[in-house]
């Protein structure tokens, strides 16, 4: 039976009525009632009063006034309920889900059943639907994310996919990202998927040492070993955490060996391989699994790479360097107010992860220019080097060897830029920008970036952080195979 009030007048009627009315009611602005006036002549003044509105609205929700449906939420498993008094014209008008489930009730009382999760910001979520606006928490962006989702609101469900999208870097006191990945990884939000496995992917020094890094499932974990832009110390660190995740979580056997074999054995020392040979309890347990990567790892260590191209192939990735922060590997780099003028420094890594190329030395010069000219003006490399200003210019990088050498042979050289900022209270991976030896520079470095901005994103108290990392590649040498 459709509900009245007095007067005889229908439920969805009266609501109608007192709706219009708070939105029509004229606001009393210096004494004059002021209403909103639509003209198309120029220089007309819009007079926005939304925020009244908006107030007016969650005074109605906590108020309960002129409600017609009861919104009993029940929470699964337990005999916790709450009641919300609403309104069939704003739940209707803002979710196709309430709109058909009060169209078929014919009761004031509408139940819904929620987990635990979902019954704690249930309230928060209606209020969304009479003010559009909503606070939110890191614990509670999954639950609410699940309403929107499941009562259609979609507004709520991508503004809460950005949200999680932007708050990656935000601290919490058992780490989110992890949990926000699995949860996309259940809805299908690649977006959301592909931004949590990046964040964990660029920042995985900082991960491996909370306790974020035990919770991770058995696939994440797998999909995280596989990659080459995997932003840590050394390829020692993440051998070390994985045999840590294992002694956590115990996992099948299957799980341990498809692990241990996405290690990238040949960027490990021979010294540091011996000693876990003989100390680590899971290579020991599991070494047979692994005896033919330890043995093309100690190959690769006794022989200069171009003799070992000879007869095996070393375009796989054991032999592809990650991006390593140690010093053999890179160098820090801060340049303070980098809209100044051109910088260049000098930094030394080794030639290769090799044994034998491992205290061979490269020294390399760096060019920043925070408004580039082409190459072809730009006169040879030394501190002094000041290019010439142009308007509408952006940031360039430069990394180049300070010499040749007949070691180069083989050997291509990929240079990697990490800019840091500060994201949530804490330092954070913005970017990363690769780029191959045929080039020298990254063509899109910082292309969105408004460095002379003080509060830009990419900046710490007026400073650009950028870490240069080298890595050798040895796929050319596949030619020189007999």
């Amino acid at each position: 039976m459709a509900h009245t009030y007095e007067g005889g007048i229908p439920a969805r009627v009266y609501l109608g009525t007192l709706l219009v009315a708070l939105c029509f009611h004229p606001i009393s602005v210096g004494g004059a009632a002021l209403k909103q006036e639509v003209a198309l002549e120029n220089g007309a003044t819009t007079l926005n009063h939304s925020m009244a509105m908006v107030q007016r609205m969650e005074g109605l929700l906590a108020q309960g006034n002129g409600s017609d449906v009861a919104l009993r939420v029940q929470t699964v498993n337990t005999d916790e309920v709450k009641v919300i008094q609403a309104h069939t014209l704003v739940l209707s008008l803002q979710s196709e889900v309430f709109e058909e489930l009060l169209l078929s009730h014919n009761t004031s009382t509408l139940v819904l059943r929620e987990p635990a999760d979902c019954a704690a910001v249930f309230d928060k979520f209606i209020r969304y639907l009479y003010c559009g606006d909503i606070s939110v928490r890191l614990d509670q962006a999954i639950p609410l994310h699940k309403l929107a989702s499941k009562y259609r609101v979609w507004s709520l469900q991508q503004g809460l996919s950005q949200y999680m999208t932007g708050h990656l870097s935000s601290d919490s006191p058992t780490g989110h990202v992890v949990g926000w990945y699995q949860y996309a990884m259940q809805i299908g939000d690649a977006n959301l998927r592909d931004s949590c496995l990046q964040y964990l992917s660029w920042n995985l020094s900082s991960v491996l040492q909370s306790g974020e890094w035990g919770s991770i499932s058995d696939d994440l974990l797998l999909s995280l070993m596989q990659r080459s832009d995997l932003i840590l110390q050394s390829e020692l660190e993440l051998y070390e955490a994985l045999e840590a995740w294992i002694g956590q979580n115990q996992p099948a056997g299957i799980t341990v060996e498809n692990a241990l074999r996405q290690v990238r054995y040949g960027m490990i020392p021979p010294q540091h391989l011996f000693r876990l040979q003989k100390q680590s309890p899971v290579m020991l347990k599991y070494y047979e699994s692994i005896r033919d990567l330890l043995f093309l790892a100690f190959q690769f260590h006794s022989a200069s790479p171009v003799q070992l191209a000879k007869y095996f192939d070393v375009n796989c990735s054991i032999f592809t360097p990650r991006n390593y922060l140690s010093p053999s590997w890179g160098s820090p780099w801060v340049i303070n107010n980098p809209t100044r003028d051109d910088r260049s420094f000098s930094f030394q890594t080794q030639l290769g992860p090799s044994g034998s190329d491992a205290s061979k030395r490269v020294t390399w010069n760096a060019l920043f220019s925070p408004r580039w000219l082409p190459l072809s003006v730009r006169s040879a490399y030394t501190n002094e080097m000041q290019a010439t200003r142009t308007d509408g210019g952006r940031p360039r990088i430069i990394v180049t060897p300070a010499t040749s050498s007949p070691d180069f042979a083989g050997v291509s050289f990929q240079k990697t830029v990490i800019v840091t900022a500060r994201q949530g209270g804490k330092m954070v991976v913005r970017h990363v920008y690769n780029f191959h030896q045929s080039t020298e520079e990254a063509g899109d470095f910082l292309v969105e970036a408004d460095l002379h901005r003080r509060a830009s994103e990419y900046l710490i108290d007026s400073s650009l952080y950028l870490h240069v990392v080298v890595k050798p590649l040895y796929h050319s040498l596949i030619v020189a195979r007999k």
